[in-house]
């Protein structure tokens, strides 16, 4: 087992040597191949970010991960064309979405606001149009107030984008909710600019079922 994670490990830090001269497709392919779920785990866990530890870990690699990562491409681009104010990454054969908490709800509330609706009415449009695929949703604060309060905050964000998403007919069972409260930030609480930043929602989508099953098939004809 030693062996396996080492090799998942050495071949995900490879990627970011390889950089920009290989595609996404690719690089989905390879990290499927090397590592699988118990790798993904270890790496998002050493991040403390479990969005990317879920992508990682839902790889199937070889060339059904190339055919899930085609598919991915390809809705990542409408999601970057789309969706305003938030930031798109495709990590391995997924895409992992980060929205700022401050342009999605005002403060102290997970209430969405109007602006913030439309960007999910496109986000909705793009899901229904990739349907084969299951979503994370994951709520994050800053330090300020006790943990307890932020971690319920956190996940009553998470929620409420699963709520309009659900209202736009994104099916609700694709859906996994959570809420890290200030767990897992991603810069320092010791400044406005960082808190603001570890205020968020990040959205992790990777391949059901169905479509590794597809992939699969493909790679196989």
């Amino acid at each position: 087992m030693k062996k396996v994670l080492n090799f998942g490990i050495i071949a995900v830090l490879s990627l970011g040597i390889m950089g920009c001269s290989w595609s996404n497709r690719t690089k989905g392919a390879i990290i499927g191949a090397g590592s699988g779920a118990a790798v993904g785990g270890v790496i998002g866990n050493a991040a403390g970010n479990t969005a990317a530890g879920a992508i990682i870990g839902a790889a199937v690699g070889g060339a059904a991960g190339a055919y899930i990562g085609n598919y991915m491409d390809k809705q990542a681009a409408e999601m970057e064309q789309d969706i305003e104010g938030a930031k798109i990454e495709r990590i391995g054969e997924g895409i992992k979405i980060t929205f700022d908490s401050g342009l999605m709800f005002d403060f102290d509330k997970a209430t969405l606001r109007p602006a913030s609706e439309q960007n999910l009415t496109n986000l909705a449009v793009i899901l229904n149009k990739y349907a084969d695929t299951n979503i994370l949703l994951e709520g994050h604060t800053d330090a300020t107030g006790s943990d307890e309060y932020n971690l319920d905050l956190s996940r009553r964000r998470a929620q409420s984008v699963s709520n309009y998403l659900s209202t736009q007919q994104v099916n609700a069972t694709r859906f996994t909710i959570m809420g890290y409260g200030e767990a897992q930030p991603i810069a320092t609480n010791d400044t406005a600019d960082g808190q603001q930043q570890n205020r968020r929602v990040e959205v992790a989508i990777y391949a059901n079922d169905k479509l590794k099953k597809v992939a699969a098939e493909k790679a196989q004809g």
